[in-house]
């Protein structure tokens, strides 16, 4: 729901804590929240990123208490942006010492806060996990969590800010996230292989819809919120049928300018070949709800979408200019080696 800001809140420049804020999802935010002539601090522990310049840097650990009363001492913002909560006893924490600096407070959640999915489509009311909001823990091996886990945590973050902060509070369920600055390797993997050229494995059916939703869409839409005062509980994604995996390498060959030719191998091939869905081929994944997520409050709330070409065009501008993200455990997870992507494109050509 919306509900109406104070005067003072309309009136451009607002404050804002970013608790993250150096890459990806939290660094696109603080950027395009400079841009806009926000004035911005960040709160982290300064060890996976830099500072945009602009900012306001307060250097600290989240899990640390004492450190979050420093961060709290004399300072006040009217919006609190998470981008970094992981542990619910941890997120709990620090809105709850939030909770009367701040008038308004979004936490980034996920799509995975659903056990449903990816089976089955979900919606805002989907069940979603049934973790407490005090559940302990530390963020250190977040790259290395199971997706169940994963899911839970952030579920029980969900609770943890509901519960303890007392201002405005909204939840964003992003799903797949792309753009430029992604970090986890996803549609990044895919314009390096496919510029490499040469037979490239293509998961499924071309015409399969997908639905990312790019970085800058979804920092658009937080700041929409925030500044229209719009509350609950959002899942955020691009529209079913936006997009299809075709269209996406596709992209990648256009904006690469590579003579790659795509094979496209069947899900259930794959499959039986123990193909780590995901992962070892990014964003190929066989479940019915996958692609399937609900969209419509969000763009009733004012979600605006840009087209998978764009979103492929400036990611491979950013990695060209830049060379890419820093170093992510996640990496590592991601994308098939050229000697395994042979070998399942000779037992393909045996099959057919």
């Amino acid at each position: 729901m919306s509900t109406p800001l104070p005067v003072y809140m309309m009136i451009g420049g607002m404050r804002i804590l970013v608790l993250g804020g150096t890459r990806f999802v939290g660094r696109v935010f603080v950027e395009e929240a400079l841009a806009q002539g926000h004035q911005v601090a960040t709160f982290n522990r300064g060890q996976t990123g830099h500072d945009v310049p602009g900012v306001e840097a307060v250097r600290g650990d989240r899990e640390n208490r004492s450190d979050l009363l420093s961060l709290v001492q004399g300072r006040e913002w009217d919006w609190v942006v998470d981008t970094s909560g992981y542990v619910p006893q941890v997120v709990g924490n620090a809105a709850r010492l939030l909770s009367d600096r701040a008038s308004a407070y979004v936490f980034l959640s996920t799509i995975s806060v659903y056990p449903g999915w990816p089976a089955e489509p979900v919606n805002e009311d989907s069940n979603v996990y049934d973790c407490p909001p005090d559940a302990p823990g530390t963020a250190e091996d977040e790259a290395n969590w199971s997706a169940a886990q994963y899911g839970a945590y952030k579920a029980g973050c969900e609770r943890a800010v509901q519960e303890a902060f007392k201002g405005a509070v909204t939840v964003l369920r992003p799903g797949v996230i792309l753009g430029p600055q992604e970090n986890v390797g996803r549609l990044t993997w895919w314009l390096r292989r496919i510029a490499q050229g040469g037979r490239v494995l293509a998961p499924g059916q071309p015409a399969k819809p997908i639905q990312p939703i790019d970085i800058r869409d979804l920092t658009a839409f937080t700041l929409s919120c925030l500044a229209q005062g719009t509350t609950g509980t959002f899942n955020v994604t691009a529209p079913k049928g936006r997009a299809t995996f075709g269209e996406m390498l596709d992209a990648c060959r256009t904006v690469t300018s590579s003579a790659a030719e795509l094979t496209w191998v069947d899900d259930a091939f794959l499959v039986e070949h123990d193909v780590r869905q995901w992962t070892e081929i990014p964003l190929w994944r066989t479940p019915l709800g996958t692609w399937q997520v609900d969209s419509t409050a969000e763009l009733a709330a004012g979600l605006v979408c840009r087209s998978i070409t764009a979103t492929v065009r400036d990611t491979h501008l950013w990695l060209t200019k830049t060379g890419g993200p820093l170093a992510y455990a996640r990496q590592a997870h991601h994308g098939l080696s050229l000697k395994r992507e042979r070998n399942l494109l000779k037992a393909w050509d045996r099959r057919r």
